[in-house]
């Protein structure tokens, strides 16, 4: 059986609240996970937390690097496009192992295709993000051991 809890951090980067709930549910009571789960509400934000800026440098602490950014496209101030234009600009010690899987609820072949463009996109799913598809991400990124 495939254990999610291989990932020890994931970062919801999303706008919208019944999104952020839907993921948290589907991570915690539905695949029984027991990371760290961190959100952040723009692009900007993400990088904010990426790079212990802004809010997230405030109180002196690291936030941990996430393994899994589970990425919105459309979102206020910085969305998921411009994003990425950014995170690739970042040092690699920022970004380096991180598997970034962009969640959309549109159906605009335009959108698939142009994060298809991006290389640090693993994977593009319309929302919401089932269990199935959520298992299927860690077992094609992250080793996984057991029987």
């Amino acid at each position: 059986m495939l254990d999610i809890n291989i990932i020890s951090t994931v970062l919801l980067v999303d706008d919208d609240p019944t999104s952020i709930f839907l993921q948290q549910h589907l991570l915690t009571d539905v695949c029984n996970y027991n990371g760290k789960i961190h959100e952040c509400h723009n692009g900007k934000m993400a990088l904010d937390y990426l790079e212990n800026k802004g809010d997230f440098a405030e109180n002196g602490t690291s936030y941990p690097k996430p393994d899994l950014i589970l990425l919105d496209i459309n979102m206020p101030v910085m969305n998921g496009f411009e994003f990425l234009d950014a995170y690739k600009l970042l040092p690699k010690e920022l970004k380096g192992g991180i598997v970034i899987s962009m969640l959309t609820s549109s159906l605009n072949k335009l959108d698939k295709d142009k994060a298809e463009k991006y290389q640090d996109v693993s994977d593009f799913i319309i929302k919401p993000i089932t269990r199935d598809q959520l298992l299927g991400i860690v077992e094609k990124h992250f080793k996984h051991t057991g029987p």
